[in-house]
């Protein structure tokens, strides 16, 4: 029965393969960053709805106490009104005011069995897509329009092969038992997406959680990664400094100095010590200050990230980072105010849930090498929804699907060969039916 039914969700994904890539490059032309997804959102929403799924949505998804990051509502009605005249759903829209585009879709096959969540992120980067006529996007009328905003990071990919996999499960839906969840989260860039959907439910009774990123540390498309550990937990800070305007010249002893305030936590931050008991990271990433060459600043910002091996060494560099802002704006007789941006915790794949995929890998001979686990050394806010399933008894892993990249993530040139998009949907389709099969 299992070869059947494989054999059957493979057909399936290669019948897609068309309309997988055609979702994709409308996605790619018309992205749209963290909290502003409403285009996306709304698309996915239509077509989830139109397969079966019930859907959550609006403040029901996304817990608002916990949403950091989000544009100011004149950016966001703005980004509303343009996802609507690029094709989105208007009452779908208005119903993600306040920025709440992310969501999840629920099937439900029997009363008993796994209850298994994919998780799916939706954002775009804060890129500008280079305008080189050679740029394959640009040659055949895909790339993005709308300026700032690329998806520099595949997750038009992911966004098109979630709504992939949800058609070919609803088409074996009588091979299956438990229940299937997809999440659609929104703002993975900085970190800021997957906690305000954990504190409305997301994570809520799920047993197995698996999440997909095309590429990353799989360089090519006979690699697969089926599992992951070493997440860097990550803290994002927005800081801002506040002294006291006056004449450099006349009357600097007035003055209270921002500017240097921030230049001393910048270099101090800098200067954390390292952590016998795992790896940390922290970089200052800007820093703007001044209004004028003979004026005391009386105002400076500066935005930050600690990163750590562990959520309690992340924890350690964000209580030093504290510290030294603090101590850096009594130094000039500053005022200072710490926003938190972003953030993750750390986390490992479970070695049952990477067996499941190395099971269905076995079925995709598109994948010559495949790699059980790796160390991601890097912040993924999926990390944060695999840890809380965890927490609550369940299972996770992180797949890394290959793909043959034309430039690296975060380059205004990333595209890649669509045709490795099939065996990425043919390992999610697999491993969920390998989970809930019957």
């Amino acid at each position: 029965m299992d070869n059947i039914i494989i054999e059957r969700i493979k057909t399936l994904a290669k019948e897609k393969e068309h309309e997988l890539i055609k979702c994709r490059r409308d996605l790619h032309k018309y992205p749209e960053t963290g909290w502003t997804e409403f285009r996306t959102s709304s698309i996915a929403q239509k077509r989830m709805a139109e397969l079966g799924y019930t859907i959550t949505m609006g403040d029901k998804a996304n817990n608002k106490d916990y949403m950091m990051g989000v544009p100011s509502e004149k950016i966001l009605k703005e980004n509303q009104q343009r996802a609507v005249s690029q094709g989105a759903d208007a009452a779908l829209v208005e119903k993600m005011t306040h920025g709440y585009t992310g969501f999840w879709a629920d099937m439900k096959f029997s009363d008993d069995g796994p209850y298994l969540a994919f998780r799916f992120d939706m954002d775009s980067n804060d890129v500008t897509e280079t305008a080189d006529e050679n740029h394959r996007p640009n040659k055949e009328n895909f790339s993005s329009v709308n300026n700032g905003a690329m998806h520099a990071c595949g997750h038009d990919a992911h966004v098109s092969l979630g709504l992939a996999a949800a058609e070919i499960i609803a088409n074996i839906k009588d091979s299956l038992k438990g229940s299937i969840r997809f999440i659609f989260q929104p703002a993975e860039e900085g970190l800021r997406g997957a906690m305000p959907m954990i504190k409305a439910g997301a994570c809520n009774g799920i047993t197995h959680i698996i999440g997909i990123h095309i590429g990353f540390q799989a360089n090519d498309s006979h690699t697969i990664i089926c599992g992951a550990d070493k997440f860097l937990a990550s803290t994002k800070f927005d800081v801002t400094f506040q002294g006291k305007q006056a004449h450099a010249g006349a009357y600097p002893e007035d003055g209270r100095n921002a500017l240097l305030a921030a230049c001393n936590a910048a270099l101090n931050l800098h200067a954390v010590s390292r952590n016998g008991k795992g790896a940390t990271r922290i970089n200052v990433g800007r820093l703007t200050a001044g209004e004028g060459r003979n004026i005391i600043p009386a105002k400076a910002e500066l935005i930050m990230e600690t990163r750590g091996e562990t959520s309690q060494l992340n924890e350690y560099m964000v209580e030093e980072s504290r510290r030294i802002i603090e101590a850096s704006a009594l130094m000039e007789g500053c005022s200072y105010t710490i926003k938190t941006a972003g953030g993750s915790s750390s986390g490992q794949s479970s070695r049952e849930m990477i067996e499941y995929v190395k099971e269905a890998v076995k079925y995709v001979p598109e994948y010559k090498k495949v790699i059980e686990n790796v160390s991601f050394g890097a912040g993924e806010d999926y990390a944060s929804i695999m840890s809380c399933v965890q927490e609550n008894g369940g299972i996770g892993t992180y797949i890394q699907a290959g793909i043959d990249r034309y430039a690296g993530h975060h380059n205004d040139y990333f595209d890649f060969d669509e045709k490795n998009l099939v065996p990425a949907l043919n390992t999610a389709a697999i491993s969920a039916y390998l989970i809930l099969k019957k």
